[in-house]
C-alpha cells in the first residue's frame, strides 16, 4: 500500500483574518479550481466551516468523467488550520491538512495531503503519468489564482 505526500507553501500579502476568510469559505474552492474540472458543489457549505462538516461536489478530474467526492472536515483551529479528509471519491485515502500562519508581511499557506491511489498495482503504475501531474497541475493552478486574487510577496 502505497501513501503518497503532496507539499505546497505559498506566502500571500495578506492577514492571517483575511486568508482564513478566503481558505475556510468551501464556496471559494470553485474561485481555485480549474474551469474544465466542472466543480460544482451540492451540499454542505451553507454555514461557516465547523468540526463534522460533510460538503458534497461534483467534479471532473481526468477524462471528462464526473464524479461525486465528499468530503469531511474533520478538524478546524480558527485562523491555524483545518483538515479535510475524502469520505467518497476517487482515492483510496485523500487527508488534506491546510494550515496558516502569520509571517513578515503577510501569512505562508502550507497543504499538506497524504492521498493513496486505488486499484493496488495498476493505480501505483497510472501515479506518476497521470495522477501526480494533475494534482501539480491544479495547485499550480491555485497558486497562481490566489496571486492573482491577492498579490505576491
Amino acid at each position: 500500500m502505497k501513501i503518497y505526500t503532496l507539499h505546497k507553501k505559498q506566502n500571500l500579502p495578506i492577514s492571517v483574518a483575511e486568508a482564513w476568510a478566503f481558505l475556510s469559505n468551501p464556496k471559494n474552492l470553485k474561485t481555485i479550481t480549474p474551469d474544465y474540472m466542472g466543480f460544482h458543489i451540492l451540499s454542505g457549505a451553507d454555514r461557516p466551516m465547523y468540526a463534522g462538516q460533510i460538503i458534497q461536489y461534483i467534479v471532473t478530474p481526468v477524462l471528462g468523467i464526473k464524479t461525486k467526492w465528499i468530503t469531511e472536515i474533520t478538524h478546524v483551529i480558527d485562523q491555524e488550520y483545518f483538515v479535510d479528509e475524502q469520505r467518497f471519491g476517487p482515492y483510496a485515502l485523500w487527508h488534506h491538512k491546510h494550515f496558516i500562519k502569520e509571517i513578515d508581511g503577510g501569512v505562508e499557506m502550507e497543504d499538506i495531503i497524504d492521498y493513496k491511489i486505488p486499484m493496488g498495482v495498476i493505480g501505483q503504475l497510472v501515479h506518476p503519468i497521470l495522477v501526480k501531474p494533475k494534482l501539480e497541475e491544479i495547485f499550480k493552478y491555485r497558486q497562481n489564482k490566489l496571486i492573482e486574487l491577492f498579490g505576491t510577496l
